[in-house]
């Protein structure tokens, strides 16, 4: 089976949207688990929203009501990690630290993303940055904004103005706020992927956006993920094989902020512009988390800095379509 990665998915993710009623952690309805007959057991597979798109966990089982408790708790996972990162809910973590500028006893998990959020900014050279909502605000009102307008936002957007401590979080300058648009699909992508492997699961496709493929389809094969061609190419997109690695890809055609296609959602936070060296970007790496954030940070650097950053979180390769039609490959051991 060949999986279609369509547009760039944004963390937007609710509990309806899981198709999940309050109080009650259940596959969606209308979209129950569905299997298909396999030797040695049968491919589970669970289609429903999640992060504000398509999403979909595959996993082989000899059980069926096993496999639907086990996909009822991958349901819960991303729920209990959408209080934590999501910037749409008034009660996450991050909207609560982005209100107040600092958050004591923050959850464990938006201590570890911000440290590995950090460690991809350093190896990125700040090409990747979750401080650069403010930029992302500024750019999503109706108008297109004034230099002096760019300048103040970006006065604000600064990694390394993040206070990290066990017990504390806090920004250095009033006004900062993070977004972790550019990794957290990928991290939840690896928890959801690892709560399976710890139950027994060897054989499991996760999709939330990105993608997190473990051990081989149970037909014998690599999971096959098929990558839409961007707008600009004529020609059809390509197909790559997946074994106990990961997936993410990022472009602008994600999200213009205006008709014109001029401004796009992967805000560069040294100039505060929207980039335009690359169609699309994929990476696959050993974890999601991992892809998601390199597919973000080098849709952001030009072509001369891409090698030097992909090298730096190496193993992983990098699927680079043009703006001009043609395609690159960079691969890192």
């Amino acid at each position: 089976m060949t999986e279609a990665i369509g547009r760039r998915r944004f963390f937007a993710i609710s509990a309806a949207a899981l198709g999940v009623a309050a109080g009650v952690l259940g596959v969606a309805a209308g979209a129950p688990a569905r299997a298909a007959g396999i030797a040695g057991g049968q491919l589970h597979r669970w289609a429903g929203t999640a992060l504000g798109a398509d999403a979909e966990i595959q996993l082989h089982h000899s059980d069926a009501a096993e496999a639907r408790t086990l996909l009822q708790a991958c349901v819960h996972e991303i729920a209990r990690l959408e209080a934590v990162f999501s910037i749409y809910r008034a009660d996450s973590a991050v909207a609560r630290l982005n209100r107040d500028g600092r958050l004591d006893a923050p959850p464990l998990d938006l201590l570890h993303l911000l440290q590995e959020s950090r460690r991809f900014s350093e190896l990125s050279g700040g090409a990747f940055d979750v401080s650069v909502q403010p930029l992302w605000a500024l750019h999503a009102r109706s108008r297109a904004p004034s230099e002096q307008e760019v300048a103040a936002a970006r006065a604000l957007v600064d990694y390394r103005n993040i206070d990290i401590s066990g017990s504390r979080i806090a920004f250095a300058k009033p006004g900062m706020a993070l977004t972790f648009n550019g990794i957290a699909q990928g991290y939840i992508t690896d928890r959801v992927a690892e709560l399976l492997r710890a139950r027994g699961m060897g054989q499991v496709l996760v999709d939330l956006g990105e993608i997190r493929g473990l051990g081989d389809h149970p037909s014998g094969r690599p999971w096959h993920v098929g990558l839409e061609a961007p707008p600009e190419f004529d020609g059809p997109g390509q197909e790559i094989e997946l074994r106990d690695s990961a997936l993410a890809t990022s472009a602008p055609h994600g999200h213009w902020f205006d008709r014109a296609n001029l401004r796009h959602h992967l805000l560069d936070p040294a100039n505060g512009e929207s980039p335009r060296h690359h169609a699309s970007v994929t990476v696959t790496a050993p974890s999601a988390t991992t892809a998601d954030a390199l597919s973000t940070a080098l849709s952001i650097l030009p072509a001369e800095r891409a090698a030097d950053c992909l090298k730096a979180a190496a193993p992983a390769t990098a699927y680079f379509a043009r703006r001009d039609g043609t395609r690159q490959i960079l691969r890192t051991d």
